[in-house]
């Protein structure tokens, strides 16, 4: 693919502007940026325990939305602008995502950590026989599985690979670091699409592109906190390719090669987004809500070429003021 090629990089010296994504690295252009807009968030949030207290019958919905606003605020944003039948359920697939995401740096033991992610897998069985756990999120995504009637296979998956990435290792290539972002991410937007009553197999291609480019995004996006955890999950034949070691990215090394591997990353996600924005004629207008996230997607690899693909610039660390903005000029506008 375009974003892994390691074309010429003659030329580097004295750089004044950022390459574009699909542009060899040595060269240089004038034009407009290829990603607009700029992702709008900090570093990673760090995962915490389950709240202590748990909130009263029929108090669950607020604490999913509560939930979500705090560990993925621009999922958040994104799914206040879904239609208003959608909303609640949206939420808990989301709720129920970020419980499972944040069990990796909840735990300090992996057997606690598979523990956790066993209450989740009993606990989406036991929803499907109609008998879900008195726990917030699963009472909600228990009401969102009996009104869409959601595909279990699914949930499933994002529960099963989060297992798997709870072995705490760098990927080995960027295949390895796709496969993950497509039963995560890819899956939680098939499942929104189910949510929003698309059935349609041009959107479920652009679910799939763009679930990657979300699950490659947010391994950019966590790299400088993992990094100051002493751990570096980026895929490792792309460092190799650069002669880049884990320990460049945890002492926060600039070179140009730590650069050119940031570059090949991020491109990937590029080529994803455009992949999915290759099938936006055939894809119903129903289901376009459910993808915008590229807003922020497109934001961050905004951000992250004008930085000149430095991952630890402090700019891709700020919010994006623009951001409500920018999903809402999206919404209206009825595209992605």
């Amino acid at each position: 693919m375009a974003a892994a090629v390691t074309a010429a990089r003659a030329g580097r010296g004295g750089l004044r502007s950022a390459p574009r994504y699909g542009q060899p690295r040595g060269s240089r252009g004038g034009g407009r940026l290829l990603c607009p807009a700029s992702c709008g968030g900090g570093a990673p949030a760090v995962a915490v325990a389950a709240a202590s207290s748990q909130p009263a019958a029929g108090e669950e919905e607020p604490y999913c939305m509560e939930l979500v606003r705090k560990r993925d605020y621009e999922g958040f944003l994104c799914s206040l602008l879904l239609p208003a039948e959608s909303r609640s359920s949206v939420f808990a697939l989301r709720a129920f995502n970020i419980e499972l995401a944040q069990i990796k740096d909840a735990v300090t033991q992996k057997t606690i950590g598979l523990m956790r992610i066993e209450f989740w897998r009993k606990a989406v069985e036991d929803i499907y026989r109609d008998n879900a756990p008195q726990q917030p999120v699963a009472r909600e995504l228990w009401k969102a599985i009996k009104r869409q009637n959601l595909t279990k296979k699914w949930l499933m998956k994002i529960i099963d690979e989060r297992e798997k990435n709870l072995d705490d290792r760098a990927y080995r290539n960027i295949n390895e670091l796709e496969a993950y972002a497509e039963n995560t991410q890819s899956a939680l937007l098939y499942l929104t699409l189910e949510i929003l009553g698309v059935k349609d197999i041009h959107a479920d291609h652009a679910a799939s592109h763009i679930g990657k480019a979300q699950g490659i995004v947010t391994c950019l996006r966590a790299t400088p906190y993992h990094a100051s955890r002493g751990k570096v999950f980026l895929p490792v034949d792309m460092c190799m390719l650069h002669s880049v070691s884990q320990e460049d990215f945890i002492r926060h090394k600039q070179e140009q090669k730590v650069k050119d591997v940031i570059y090949d990353v991020a491109s990937q996600a590029h080529v994803h987004l455009e992949h999915a924005r290759s099938f936006r004629k055939n894809v119903p207008v129903k289901a376009f809500p459910a993808f915008l996230y590229t807003v922020a997607l497109e934001d961050y690899l905004n951000k992250i070429q004008k930085a000149d693909f430095n991952i630890f610039h402090p700019s891709l660390h700020r919010k994006s003021p623009l951001l409500p903005l920018q999903l809402y000029i999206r919404s209206w506008k009825k595209t992605y």
